[in-house]
């Protein structure tokens, strides 16, 4: 079911380090309200950190302390800035799977 809630930071890796661009969440379709990089033109190296463990305690999913899954990074190459990037993330306490959606 789609995910509402789950919190997102959105990063610009720069020469060796990072530089926020975004934090924002997931609405009611699992989706953020508007593309991340809307306002981008700049292709390049991106991270995006989902904040699951807070996602999946709101809910009352018991989880380990410390949670085996806390923030799940996904680190993307974006090649044409003019292009659609859609990246789902399929996520339970345990594990995760992500691909670059339509």
């Amino acid at each position: 079911m789609p995910a509402e809630g789950v919190a997102i930071d959105l990063h610009r890796l720069t020469g060796g380090g990072r530089a926020h661009v975004v934090s924002t969440s997931t609405g009611s379709d699992g989706r953020t309200a508007k593309p991340l990089l809307a306002d981008a033109s700049d292709a390049g190296e991106y991270e995006l950190t989902f904040h699951v463990a807070e996602y999946f305690r709101r809910h009352g999913v018991t989880l380990t302390t410390p949670p085996f899954l806390d923030a799940i990074t996904i680190r993307v190459g974006i090649a044409d800035a003019r292009g659609r990037y859609h990246v789902p993330l399929l996520v339970s306490p345990y594990g995760y799977s992500t691909y670059r959606g339509s």
